[in-house]
């Protein structure tokens, strides 16, 4: 697998007992000027869970599946874990590395689409870690986005098929799917591919988005109708945020006699907090006080496929294959300084 000779798994980080909470937000938000009250609330959706957010767990099962599919295949990189936001954190983790010799590094980090928050700030805190251990820090090299490859698309139709099944048996035909992302502010996903690179309004990761959702509602078949959503959203409500919320587009969808919904975490690899409390919490009330059944399909995890993805992704970037997708959608320009700009 030269060129290469580590791999590395960037990831979000997040608490791992109650006292790491507010400092853990404290790391998300600095700069940002965030009360603490503001910190203390959000906090609250860690406390619900003993303070312990399940991204880690989830990275460390990832992890070991990626080690034995490396193993299996003859794959010989060791494997490197570092986060954005708690232990292990990416500049210890790069310093791990260069101590043991690494010297040029692969990384996967866990979201599969272009727009800052998700792709470029990933870019950003590679080389802030690499400066931080100094001149002896390995060249890391990103993997593009990943939201059209066969990987990623793979369990969330079997997820989905899984989901529907296990709605009442008179509900399942009609039930409508949600599609639900992250929302980002308007400006951030405008600012995620230029229409000179082949998007229009809402840049790549609204155009990304509309596509992963084409292509799962299709191979899941039985003409469910669908929709984006998104959820998630932070910040002051005089900024324009991505719609429309997961909860508000409930309620329309109950008022015009939808009776079954099954929402899909599309935008998110794992079933971390923001899956865990923001759908199977709030979404899930929200529907449960609209007479709607609700159930939410698995987010990728450690399916097979998505495990097979990361070693093919890393296989296409080593050997300088042709991209793998099921979209004509371009890919992220990396390399140019407008990639993933925020703004």
């Amino acid at each position: 697998m030269r060129p290469y000779d580590a791999f590395l798994l960037i990831s979000f980080g997040g608490p791992e007992a109650e006292d790491d909470v507010i400092p853990f937000l404290e790391n998300v938000t600095r700069g940002r000027g965030i009360p603490r009250e503001r910190l203390a609330e959000v906090g609250e959706h860690y406390f619900l869970f003993g303070g312990v957010s399940p991204i880690n767990g989830q990275c460390r099962d990832l992890l070991a599946a990626i080690r034995a599919d490396f193993t299996e295949h003859e794959v010989d990189l060791p494997v490197y874990w570092g986060n954005r936001f708690w232990a292990p954190m990416l500049t210890d983790t790069v310093r791990k590395m260069a101590e043991d010799g690494v010297r040029r590094a692969v990384a996967l980090s866990t979201s599969a689409y272009s727009n800052y928050s998700s792709h470029r700030a990933y870019l950003d805190d590679i080389e802030r870690a690499r400066a931080e251990v100094g001149p002896d820090a390995p060249e890391i090299e990103l993997i593009r986005p990943f939201f059209d490859h066969p990987g990623f698309i793979e369990p969330l139709v079997d997820h989905t098929l899984q989901a529907l099944e296990r709605l009442p048996e008179d509900k399942r035909t009609g039930a409508r799917l949600l599609f639900s992302a992250h929302s980002v502010p308007t400006a951030m996903a405008d600012a995620s591919g230029a229409p000179e690179q082949g998007y229009g309004t809402g840049g790549a990761y609204v155009a990304q988005l509309e596509e992963v959702a084409r292509l799962v509602a299709e191979r899941v078949g039985g003409g469910h109708r669908y929709d984006l959503v998104y959820q998630s959203r932070s910040g002051p409500p005089s900024q324009p945020w991505l719609e429309p919320d997961i909860n508000d587009r409930l309620e329309e969808l109950a008022a015009d006699g939808t009776e079954a919904v099954v929402v899909v975490p599309y935008g998110f690899v794992s079933d971390h907090m923001e899956v865990k409390y923001d759908l199977d919490n709030e979404a899930r009330q929200t529907a449960e006080k609209l007479g709607l059944a609700f159930e939410r399909a698995l987010a990728p995890g450690t399916h097979p496929a998505f495990v097979r993805m990361v070693r093919e992704l890393v296989a296409e970037r080593a050997q300088g294959a042709e991209r793998v997708g099921l979209s004509t959608l371009p890919g992220c320009p990396e390399g140019s300084a407008d990639c993933c700009a925020q703004r």
